[in-house]
């Protein structure tokens, strides 16, 4: 026995032996004695490397044993240095700027540049790089900071100040805003499969968030033809090596270098015309091959980017046998400002460890991003010896004061002191405002909405309040399910009725339960296409009151279920009495010599019903499928991801007759398609929606059962990829069968990113056409076209259905 534990004793110090690693660090400059931020520190004819800080300072760890150290950031000479790690090492390296000789190539006036031969070879090749790695893995390693650099004392009333000290800023309101690392494993599947698992996290100022940084979104592939960074610009990025790069850029040859053999191309790249999605800066291309060998690029506002200044992007290859060759880091370098504000940062990427062979299986790419619990709760222990990029002391100082404030703001009293103060009840909240009272360390809050936000006008209640509390309590923080219970109170000064009713959701497991029960007022047209505030408006400056409502005692439940994936389905009933209301009220403040229009919308003049008291019974199934199961895992659940494919929605209702009272006997069928934005490279994107539906047995339908369309007449609209420009709110309705088409074509600034003044306000062209066909309004057609500035919409459009019904008129959706 003890001859055994000797050997086991062995074996493990053997091991600890064979496994223990030293560390090489110090620091890179340039011979002037600058750091040099960000070079790469690589062992020669592997991928293992890391990279320098923003100061210079590096750090690699490795095995004990004999390496040729690689040291090299673009625009330098390569530096290596072979070492022999027995212990500990400091080594610190000078790098000299790289001389790039035009030796042998003659340029001479009226001929055209030797770059662009070069970059024709790249183009030819560009197919072959593309796609000649069908799969691979490998370790990456992000750090995201963001800095604010400059803040007015004051905004829009809140004091500056006092959010800077919550945040962590110093007392000129500069400092660290969000700095975060994180390790994962990639893997990657051809033609444009990903998945990523996060091994680790930190993020500055917060012992339970997960750092924002993700490997498979931070990519730059310039052998792809367009660089679609979504948000970042209106239009995809144009390649300098796209194969039709010749025709956005101007190029020049600024030399060759030797580097391990291999001869270096420094191509300069600019854009051929201002206000096109290209970048500038300079490309290096390994001569023969013709391969990227790295890029040190940059964005300007000139490039359609939007929110930011500048972007600097660079990025280095690395070979990893004699025909791949892989990036190795990856940086992003930004700087912006707003309204007095200015900000900056960087996103840097390490890529490690390729395995361009790998084991992986198609399915397992339908989770694409992996982040189980304790990710981030690794300490500084590992940190120190996981982080490829050593933290500057600025960084070293934020992880330090920040910790401190994160341990004070999850603790129950301060959790409490804040909500004391949020909490406060003030006759300003209740009345403009709201009030919410929030418990932060419980998880709940209590909203009341405002008093005057509540108030509305119409001609049926005349002003009238609707006012609504809601409640929410976190049940399961694992899955981030909430129970929410509401409440709503609705009187109308002018008919002297009163309305109330109770609302609940309930989640339970997988499935999700729904109870709403009570009365209230509602619009004839279900889908509600116009808001108590737009029709308040309307009716009290305008004299046009458009809503035509109903009285509405109901009780109704419903369950909601996703079945597989991008498969879900829901089950509603609902019982509900429902009454004819007349007009009461006349009142307006402007255009008084207009006359009002009954509460019947087909009979303007007179207050006759539209249809009889009645009761219903109805039960709702609808199912709805996205063509992906592609899915991200959090430790809070899992979240299905929005397809790239349309989605598929049908629906079927029965009115059931007898059953509770009920009046209504129908059957309606619905089906539809609709995607939104769907990508056209240069040309914008696209979307589109297509419906359909067929009363398959009307035999007693009431108009509020009918199949009713989102219409709009006011100059005022809200976007859907349903809604209609200029059609009649109720006129459309139909209780047969219909057919409905929508589409919108972005061309993201093609057109008038080409006109003088124009463009600098980075305008989206749109297009815009919407049809729709029932038995009694035949191939009823709107055209619009206008333009877009962030969620700010102006379009003019024209219908046409007959000489009785064609119009035109302006547009605008202000985004909210």
């Amino acid at each position: 026995m003890r001859a055994a534990l000797s050997l086991v004793t062995f074996l493990l110090l053997s091991l600890n032996v064979f496994a223990q690693t030293y560390t090489l660090s110090g620091t890179v400059k340039d011979n002037t004695g600058n750091p040099i931020p960000f070079a790469t520190i690589m062992v020669k004819n592997t991928s293992k490397g890391s990279s320098a800080n923003s100061d210079g300072q590096y750090s690699l760890s490795v095995a004990s044993g004999s390496y040729d150290i690689l040291f090299k950031a673009i625009g330098y000479k390569q530096e290596t240095r072979q070492v022999n790690l027995k212990t500990n090492q400091v080594l610190n390296i000078q790098l000299a700027p790289e001389s790039y000789q035009l030796q042998n190539v003659v340029i001479r006036a009226g001929r055209e540049d030797p770059a662009y031969e070069i970059i024709r070879n790249a183009i030819r090749k560009r197919k072959t790089y593309l796609n000649e790695v069908k799969s691979y893995t490998a370790d990456t390693y992000i750090k995201g900071l963001q800095k604010l650099l400059a803040a007015p004392k004051k905004f829009m009333g809140r004091d500056i100040n006092q959010i800077g000290r919550e945040l962590g800023l110093d007392s000129n309101r500069k400092g660290i805003l969000y700095l975060s690392e994180s390790e994962s494993k990639l893997s990657y599947m051809q033609p444009n499969l990903y998945h990523e698992e996060m091994i680790s996290s930190k993020v500055s100022g917060s012992n339970r968030a997960f750092s924002f940084n993700r490997a498979s979104d931070l990519r730059v592939d310039l052998y792809q033809n367009l660089q679609n960074w979504e948000g970042l610009g209106n239009r995809p990025l144009i390649s300098p090596i796209a194969d039709n790069a010749l025709s956005y850029y101007n190029y020049k040859f600024m030399g060759l270098t030797n580097e391990n053999g291999e001869t270096i191309n420094r191509i300069r790249v600019t854009p051929k015309r201002q206000y096109e999605p290209t970048f500038e800066g300079y490309i290096y291309i390994l001569d023969d091959s013709w391969r990227i060998h790295s890029i040190d690029l940059f964005l300007t506002k000139s490039s359609g980017i939007n929110f930011l200044d500048t972007i600097a992007i660079k990025q280095q290859y690395i070979p990893l046998n004699n025909k791949t060759w892989m990036p190795s880091l990856l940086k992003f370098e930004f700087n912006g400002g707003f309204f007095g504000f200015k900000f900056g940062g960087y996103f840097v990427a390490v890529y490690k460890n390729y395995d361009t062979d790998p084991q992986l299986n198609k399915k397992s790419f339908m989770e694409v991003m992996k982040v189980t619990a304790g990710v981030n709760k690794k300490d500084s222990t590992y940190w120190e010896q996981a982080r490829p990029i050593p933290l500057t002391d600025e960084e070293k100082i934020d992880y330090q004061k920040k910790a401190v404030l994160a341990k004070k703001r999850e603790s129950k009293p301060y959790l409490d002191s804040i909500d004391k103060v949020f909490n406060k009840v003030t006759l300003t909240k209740f009345l403009m405002s709201g009030i919410t009272i929030r418990n932060r360390y419980e998880k709940s809050y209590l909203r009341a909405e405002s008093v005057l936000g509540s108030v509305l006008y119409n001609t049926v209640e005349g002003f009238a309040i609707n006012y609504g509390v809601t409640y929410a309590k976190q049940i399961d923080s694992l899955n981030n399910k909430y129970l929410r219970l509401g409440g709503r109170v609705r009187y109308g000064f002018s008919n002297k009725l009163l309305h109330g009713s109770v609302s609940a959701t309930i989640p339970v497991k997988d499935f999700t339960f729904g109870f709403n029960a009570g009365s209230d007022v509602v619009d004839l047209n279900n889908l509600q296409p116009m808001t108590n505030f737009s029709n308040t408006t309307s009716s009290l400056f305008f004299r046009r009151n458009f809503q035509k409502l109903y009285d509405k005692h109901f009780v109704s439940a419903s369950v909601a279920h996703r079945i597989a994936g991008g498969w879900t389905a829901s089950v509603s009933a609902e019982v509900a009495d429902r009454k004819w209301l007349d007009n009461t009220s006349y009142f307006s403040f402007f255009n008084k010599q207009r006359s009002y229009t009954s509460n019947n919308p087909f009979v303007p003049g007179a207050d006759v019903p539209i249809f009889a008291n009645n009761q219903s019974f109805k039960i709702n199934v609808r199912t709805t499928y996205n063509f992906s199961n592609k899915y991200v895992t959090y430790p809070s659940g899992r979240y299905y991801l929005p397809s790239a494919y349309p989605r598929l929605d049908v629906g079927y209702t029965k009115g059931i007759k007898s059953a509770f009272g009920s009046d209504v006997d129908y059957d309606l069928l619905t089906a539809s398609l609709f995607k939104d934005d769907i990508s056209l490279g240069l040309y914008g994107t696209l979307s589109f929606h297509v419906g359909a539906g067929k009363f398959l047995n009307n035999n007693k339908v009431f108009y509020t059962d009918y199949k009713h369309f989102l219409g709009n007449e006011t100059i005022l609209y809200n976007r859907a990829l349903n809604a209609f420009l200029m059609l009649d709110y109720y006129d459309a309705s139909t209780g047969n069968q219909y057919l409905e088409g929508h589409l919108e074509h972005n061309f993201g600034g093609v057109l008038l990113s080409k006109v003088p003044l124009i463009r600098k306000f980075k305008l989206q062209e749109l297009l815009e056409v919407n049809y729709l066909t029932t038995p009694a309004m035949k191939n009823y057609t709107e055209l619009g076209v206008g333009f877009k500035y962030l969620a700010f919409r102006v379009l003019y459009g024209w219908s046409f259905n007959n000489a009785n019904n064609s119009k035109s008129a302006f547009r605008i959706d202000i985004g909210f």
